[in-house]
């Protein structure tokens, strides 16, 4: 046994018992054996997504804290609950189509954009990170989380308690390499740091992004797609972020602003050259298959619109190690 590990810690990992913090304070955390990932391209097992029944427009509610969402109020867009139930089964019809089993956490009336699942919390080697959400009206999302982790016993590598931090903004490039965001807004710097200092505890490279809050979260500009492949808005990712990409041997695939604010560049890869789009991100979508990928694309106008994409729609609960 490591003795540099609290022994509650150490029971905790041995046992693949859940705790709230198996995180190794002093670094070198035990890496879960089944459940985590590595990064956002192996090939893709087990996948959590929200349940669409309690899923509406939150209007009013989260305008503040979405400029997706109050462009979508502008333009007088209005939310259909039957459209959403569809466009949900043809998601999840995709992720099955490429032999990814979905879990799903159960619906609860009072937090209605859970369905972003990737918001409330995000996936480590280690374990799970259950954040802490800006919006006081979805805060309460932490409590499904929990609950599912504890019910599949999965471990939990911490709890996120500086302050606003959503999943959104961990943005795993490589093993061993994460692009944390913050705008001070949905994620604060306070609380990034306090993240990021977790993963330079466990020797990771950390790569900071300060980004205005309209952009609202780093996986709108930048998204992998496959091992050494990104797709990236140039227009919003900062110099120093692209420097950074690049010198990492980073393929970019450019995204434009329009599509990029229109979540076209929020994809989920699925492992070996398959990716998960939308229908409306038709230009990405064309660029990806001309370079070899297999790209599902179900209609996903409804989510979007609200303000989160398919990459904000889940979180993946297990990849194959790379």
């Amino acid at each position: 046994m490591n003795k540099s590990v609290p022994d509650y810690v150490s029971v905790a990992a041995d046992s693949n018992v859940p705790s709230l913090g198996v995180r190794n304070p002093l670094g070198q955390t035990r890496i879960s054996e089944y459940w985590g990932i590595n990064s956002e391209y192996g090939v893709l097992r087990d996948v959590l997504l929200g349940s669409p029944e309690c899923f509406r427009w939150m209007g009013d509610e989260n305008l503040a804290y979405s400029s997706i969402c109050r462009s979508s109020d502008r333009l007088g867009l209005e939310f259909n609950r039957d459209v959403a139930i569809r466009q949900h089964k043809e998601l999840i019809s995709a992720y099955e189509s490429a032999g990814v089993q979905v879990h799903q956490m159960q619906p609860d009336d009072y937090t209605p954009y859970q369905i972003f699942s990737r918001d409330s919390n995000f996936m480590t080697p280690f374990g799970a990170v259950v954040c802490q959400l800006a919006n006081p009206r979805r805060r309460g999302e932490y409590a499904q989380v929990l609950k599912f982790y504890v019910s599949k016993e999965i471990p939990i590598y911490d709890l996120v308690s500086a302050g606003n931090f959503e999943g959104g903004d961990f943005n795993l490039i490589e093993p061993g390499a994460v692009l944390i965001g913050y705008t001070d807004h949905r994620s604060e710097k306070r609380a990034a740091e306090q993240v990021g200092g977790w993963m330079e505890k466990e020797d990771w490279e950390v790569k900071y992004a300060p980004i205005d809050e309209y952009y609202v979260h780093i996986d709108l500009m930048v998204c992998m797609v496959a091992e050494k492949c990104a797709a990236v808005c140039l227009e919003t990712t900062s110099d120093d972020v692209l420097k950074w990409l690049k010198n990492k041997k980073i393929e970019m695939v450019p995204v434009g602003f329009r599509d990029t604010m229109n979540l076209a560049c929020n994809v989920v890869a699925l492992g070996n050259d398959r990716v998960i789009s939308t229908s409306e991100a038709t230009e990405l979508n064309g660029k990806l298959r001309a370079m070899g990928f297999e790209v599902y694309d179900p209609e996903m106008f409804m989510y979007t619109n609200a303000g989160g994409g398919v990459h904000c729609m889940a979180q993946p609960l297990r990849r194959d190690r790379v």
